[in-house]
């Protein structure tokens, strides 16, 4: 169920994939590209613990295709919309506030930050992996969850990517498609991902990884989601203060009047 070198090494794998990540960074002058990145570390951990324990149960297999599924999507998504752009501004900002010498900093300040985060998340990934307990309608309630999570998450930045590729947008607030249910649907959609890879690690007797896909609520709501998106937006885009008062900031609901 839980095998600690099988998670010890798993974390090695992924500091070394993030010391690569740094490596280019230094070239490209551009730490945004840990984004991209993220989704990756979550695919190399799933296809780790994967072929280290040969799992005979059809869980481990369907878990592993849904991981890569949500994984490349994401990861080619944030590429593509990142592609010729400057570096991002929440790590411009980071770069600010840790100057001098941030370009050697980064590689534990973002890049193995990001690569502990992912690891201890990555917890539900591995007890669902090598649990051997049969499928069942557990099983089947979490494959729906992360149906829906995907549906929005990838649904969420296809409009969002449609709505900002049209001139006429600039300075506008997207408030229709899924919009319109919650002001961060690709937020909302990560957040029942990671609840459904739970429901398979509890399916396979991994209750104990609880705490992983708290502290992915956590950061998706407070630290790196919906908190640090709209800590300025207001006041750059006046219309997103009528939007706030009338649209959900995260769980779809009816639009208020």
């Amino acid at each position: 169920m839980f095998d600690l070198t099988i998670w010890l090494t798993a974390l090695g794998l992924l500091l070394t994939f993030g010391i690569f990540g740094w490596l280019y960074s230094l070239y490209a002058d551009d730490v945004s590209i840990v984004d991209s990145m993220w989704p990756m570390m979550f695919l190399l951990a799933s296809g780790w613990y994967f072929v280290s324990d040969l799992p005979e149960g059809p869980r481990a297999m369907l878990l592993l295709v849904m991981v890569t599924v949500w994984a490349l999507r994401l990861a080619a998504h944030i590429t593509w919309r990142n592609r010729g752009e400057a570096e991002d501004k929440r790590y411009q900002e980071i770069r600010q506030n840790n100057e001098p010498h941030f370009r050697f900093k980064s590689i534990y300040i973002v890049f193995g930050l990001q690569a502990v985060l992912a690891w201890f998340i990555s917890l539900p990934l591995l007890a669902a992996t090598t649990g051997s307990r049969p499928l069942g309608v557990l099983d089947l309630l979490a494959a729906m969850l992360w149906a829906i999570g995907l549906f929005f998450e990838a649904v969420g930045d296809y409009q969002l990517a449609k709505f900002r590729s049209d001139p006429d947008n600039q300075g506008k607030v997207l408030q229709s498609g899924l919009w319109r249910l919650t002001r961060h649907p690709n937020y909302f959609g990560d957040f029942c991902v990671w609840w459904g890879f739970y429901l398979f690690a509890v399916a396979a007797g991994g209750w104990w990884s609880i705490l992983s896909p708290l502290l992915m609520s956590f950061l998706l709501l407070k630290v790196s989601g919906v908190a640090l998106l709209e800590k300025d937006i207001a006041e750059r885009r006046p219309k997103y203060a009528d939007y706030i008062e009338r649209t959900n900031a995260f769980f779809p609901g009816r639009v208020k009047p």
